[in-house]
């Protein structure tokens, strides 16, 4: 036994000593230290939190590189999210000074060197998100830390600003706009500069996003100012061609916000707004989460990208050219727009009560409403031509989830990923819906049984959630989170989801403008999950049925 011991403690020794770690790391700022943790036998991780990849902004300003620091800087706490109101937007939370990043290095025998880098940009209705996300019991969401051991890639978290400070525009010179977007691209040309000081290969990034952060990343791809550093992007839930992710009418919207905070609304605006308090200019952005089937809640996000002639010279639809060598996945939650629904609607979620018919068509006609009756009327024919005479109950709720999902997320995403694959020169082009149950079924919200994969139930398996906190989750979850960590970086690694080291469930074929082939994500899936035609019918009425109808209405 004594021999066992001095074994053991030699052992223990030699890893200690051998403790694989990058140390100080130089960067174009200065020298950087973060935390190195033991994830098991000889195999580590570098973890640097809050490092800064540029100055902090000036209020309304493009982001300006960083002054640089003496000595060495200790990064191992996360900084404050960009300012951003609290969750009842009683207050403010967070910081102007919060232009940082985090990074999650995995180490094997040896330090790693070329690892391909994954850079994570958050959602949040371009409103509120943090680079670490929400924290629970110090377990934060976007916690890097699961993939890159699982997936043996570098990931990065970035900081970008939100609301008004991040998304107002007076639609011309004064407060061009798109500030959030440049603090986004900001960051990319920082990874690109810098990662290969922490073993990361500056010529195979990926981006990925899900929601404002997924249309973010669709608005990087396809900006001409990100040429060259971009090889791949993953968009979940997201797209720069979703009703939401462009402001038309960034004017009006930036009018009313200068009466909230006592600015005039003529040629002195922008330069009053300038000179605002900035947690009385975030306030007077933030959202009234009320809806109905008339007002839906998605037409008052009106804090987004606008088309600037600079970061977006035109309109997205037309930029798809910048994207075409960039490897693309995009897909849906199958439930993605029941939270929106749910609160224009909120009789969806009750099991014992009727959603009257009527209150889908407001929802129809506020969703067709530049088209007038024809629009309502052609809506409404095709999403009841499957009705039969006598519609049950639940019927008509999972109708109006649908129709919610398809305005909101699934059709544009499905036009994305067309001209996507239209533009393509070596970019490759994959589809996917994740349908897997909503775990918050009778957990924490009284949601109906049928309610599927809602808006962002993505993201606790994308970043491994249940593998962290396994007493939340069962194995199911566990094999479903093991499946979209393997798809994601495989592909990050070498364009194809299906190569790259891990082993998948399915062989996940291309999307091409014939076939629009897609996978279907789910904990029990194989491989006849693989479909054609996502809702051929519903992306059929949105994106030409209807715009081919006569406007009759326009803002």
């Amino acid at each position: 036994m004594a021999i066992l011991g001095i074994l053991v403690a030699v052992a223990v020794f030699l890893e200690t000593v051998s403790a694989t770690s990058l140390g100080v790391v130089y960067t174009e700022g200065g020298m950087v230290q973060g935390e190195n943790i033991r994830l098991g036998f000889r195999r580590h991780m570098d973890i640097f939190k809050g490092v800064p990849f540029a100055d902090m902004p000036g209020r309304f300003e493009k982001p300006k590189p960083h002054p640089g620091w003496d000595g060495v800087m200790k990064t191992t706490e996360f900084r404050p999210r960009c300012l951003q109101p609290n969750l009842i937007a009683t207050d403010s939370r967070g910081s102007e000074d919060c232009l940082y990043l985090n990074i999650w290095v995995p180490h094997g025998r040896s330090v790693s060197k070329d690892l391909p880098v994954m850079v994570w940009i958050y959602g949040g209705a371009f409103l509120v998100g943090g680079s670490m996300g929400a924290n629970f019991l110090d377990n934060y969401l976007y916690s890097g830390q699961e993939i890159a051991e699982r997936g043996d890639v570098i990931v990065v978290t970035v900081g970008y600003r939100v609301g008004t400070l991040g998304f107002l525009s007076t639609g011309d010179s004064g407060i061009p706009g798109n500030y959030g977007l440049w603090d986004q691209q900001a960051a990319i040309a920082w990874v690109h500069r810098n990662i290969r000081s922490f073993g990361g290969d500056p010529d195979n990034i990926t981006i990925f996003g899900e929601s404002a952060g997924g249309a973010s990343v669709s608005f990087q791809t396809i900006t001409p100012h990100n040429k060259g550093l971009i090889k791949r992007a993953i968009s979940q839930s997201g797209v720069a061609l979703c009703p939401w992710g462009v402001n038309r009418n960034p004017r009006r919207f930036a009018e009313e916000i200068a009466l909230k905070v006592n600015c005039p609304t003529d040629d002195r605006m922008a330069a009053c707004l300038k000179m605002t308090d900035p947690v009385q200019l975030t306030l007077a952005g933030s959202l009234d989460v009320s809806g109905s089937p008339d007002y839906p809640i998605l037409f008052k996000l009106l804090l987004s990208p606008v088309i600037d002639g600079d970061f977006l010279p035109d309109e997205p639809s037309n930029l798809f050219h910048n994207a075409a060598n960039i490897d693309y996945i995009a897909g849906v939650n199958d439930m993605d727009g029941h939270i929106f629904t749910a609160i224009d609607v909120p009789s969806i979620n009750s099991d014992l009560v009727d959603t009257p018919i009527d209150d889908m068509k407001r929802l129809l006609a506020s969703y067709t409403k530049e088209k007038g009756a024809a629009g309502l009327n052609n809506a409404y024919s095709t999403y009841t031509s499957t009705w039969g005479s006598n519609p049950s109950r639940e019927t008509i709720k999972k109708t109006v989830v649908e129709i919610g999902t398809d305005y909101i997320f699934l059709v544009p995403t499905q036009a994305a990923l067309y001209l996507h694959a239209a533009n393509a020169g070596t970019g490759r082009t994959y589809s996917y819906v994740l349908s897997e149950p909503s775990r918050l079924g009778g957990l924490i919200m009284p949601y109906p049984s049928w309610v599927g994969a809602d808006h962002a139930d993505d993201l606790q398996y994308v970043f491994g959630k249940p593998f962290t906190t396994p007493l939340g989750y069962w194995p199911s979850h566990r094999d479903l989170s093991g499946y979209m960590i393997a798809y994601w970086t495989n592909f990050a690694k070498t364009g194809d989801p299906n190569k790259g080291g891990l082993s998948v469930p399915a062989t996940w074929p291309k999307f091409t403008g014939d076939g629009h082939k897609y996978l279907e994500i789910r904990n029990n899936m194989d491989k006849n999950f693989v479909r054609q035609q996502m809702r051929l019918r519903y992306v059929n009425f949105w994106t030409s049925v209807l715009p081919s109808l006569p406007t009759v209405y326009s803002e």
